[in-house]
């Protein structure tokens, strides 16, 4: 796809990350005849990027009201994709949340979560510590203990999601450009300019979903998003009998001196031959410079926290990891934040013709913020709540 002529490649919109957001904004917005291209540095459903591994976890509740109407929202969405892809991609294995209720951490608040599930009517299953260890044979937890298991959260299918999508965006005509490098944005009142390793292109809109490398391409134009990148722990365990299968779980504990000391885990994948079962230790700390940073082996004090606490409470699985791994995780510096969405008005010159999509834990949303994306690269505005996470939207504790 080289240009080998003076003047740049036209479409209507320049999609820079080919990772699941990418891909969904690019189906979305081919859907609505748009002439759109797909750029990724790295080549696409490649393992570098924050949508590398086989799951992620499925969750309606937020302790944050606004994204939690935001995950209702996308559930129907989910349903679409699937339908589209004949392929299931959301399990509904259950999510289980529990430990200290009161304790803030980076996932939220069960106690808040639990009134916010009152007053929009979501069902759950309030448990104490004894409930939980008879149910789902966790011991030894403390006694004051709880929380609660929502049924119809579970797990999603990350290989799954990214080839539905990329499927889609292909059949609806994207160009679809793997190895190929954004260099630089050239923004002006009528579009934007992209330069690539390869050639130059002109777009009405660009959509940055890129991840990591966002900020290569703000801090040209005089703005950086305030992000911070780390290179999380994943841990894989046997499970000591066949018959054992759990929810996802998190596990809500205060804070250690050296860690923020909270755990997760999921059962057997459905779709998946191997009986082994993903943990992981959810430990912000000793962020990265940057993603070249990341050296694809995980913290082995981090793996021996995770191995410790199973080793305590979970007696059903073998403390001894089979293997283990990591993934990148590029999240916002405000916790409260959890992500950025938006339009860069006001952010950048030219700003009004850039989408931004980056950090925060939002595989969950990921057909939603691909319609979002799509909104807003065509008409510039969407019906969707997302004030909060706009790029120079303030952030309120209480939302």
């Amino acid at each position: 796809m080289t240009n080998t002529g003076s003047s740049p490649s036209r479409f209507d919109i320049v999609i820079v990350g080919g990772g699941p957001v990418g891909l969904s904004t690019a189906w979305h917005a081919a859907a609505r005849r748009q002439r759109t291209l797909v750029l990724d540095r790295y080549g696409f459903f490649n393992e570098q990027a924050g949508s590398s591994g086989a799951e992620r976890h499925w969750r309606l509740q937020y302790t944050q009201e606004d994204l939690f109407r935001l995950t209702m929202e996308a559930l129907p969405m989910w349903r679409r994709l699937e339908n589209l892809a004949e392929r299931r991609l959301v399990h509904h294995i259950g999510s289980l949340w529990f430990g200290d209720i009161d304790v803030e951490t980076n996932e939220g608040q069960i106690a808040t979560t639990a009134r916010i599930m009152d007053r929009l009517d979501v069902p759950y299953q309030w448990l104490t510590a004894k409930d939980i260890e008879n149910r789902f044979g966790f011991t030894d937890l403390p006694s004051h203990y709880e929380g609660f298991l929502q049924p119809d959260g579970g797990t999603i299918d990350v290989r799954g999601t990214l080839a539905a999508l990329y499927g889609l965006a292909q059949r609806e005509g994207c160009v679809l450009s793997g190895g190929e490098t954004a260099l630089e944005l050239l923004p002006d009142a009528d579009g934007v300019t992209v330069r690539t390793d390869r050639e130059t292109y002109r777009a009405g809109t660009v959509v940055l979903a890129n991840g990591p490398g966002v900020n290569d391409l703000l801090a040209p134009l005089g703005a950086t998003l305030d992000i911070r990148l780390y290179e999380m722990a994943l841990v894989s365990l046997r499970r000591r009998a066949a018959d054992v299968d759990f929810p996802f779980w998190f596990v809500f504990q205060q804070p250690t001196e050296e860690d923020t000391n909270l755990f997760y885990g999921f059962g057997r994948n459905p779709w998946s031959p191997s009986e082994l079962v993903r943990l992981g230790p959810d430990f912000e700390v000793h962020p990265l410079g940057s993603a070249q940073g990341a050296t694809g082996r995980p913290d082995p004090r981090h793996v021996d926290r995770l191995c410790s606490w199973v080793e305590r409470h979970l007696p059903a699985l073998d403390p001894e990891p089979a293997h283990t791994s990591s993934c990148l995780a590029v999240l916002p510096a405000d916790p409260r934040r959890q992500f950025y969405l938006g339009l860069a008005d006001g952010l950048v010159p030219g700003g009004r013709n850039i989408v931004l999509y980056n950090s925060g834990w939002g595989f969950k949303f990921v057909p939603l913020i691909g319609r979002i994306c799509s909104d807003l690269a065509i008409d510039g505005r969407t019906d969707f709540d997302i004030a909060r996470l706009a790029p120079t939207g303030p952030q309120e504790a209480d939302r």
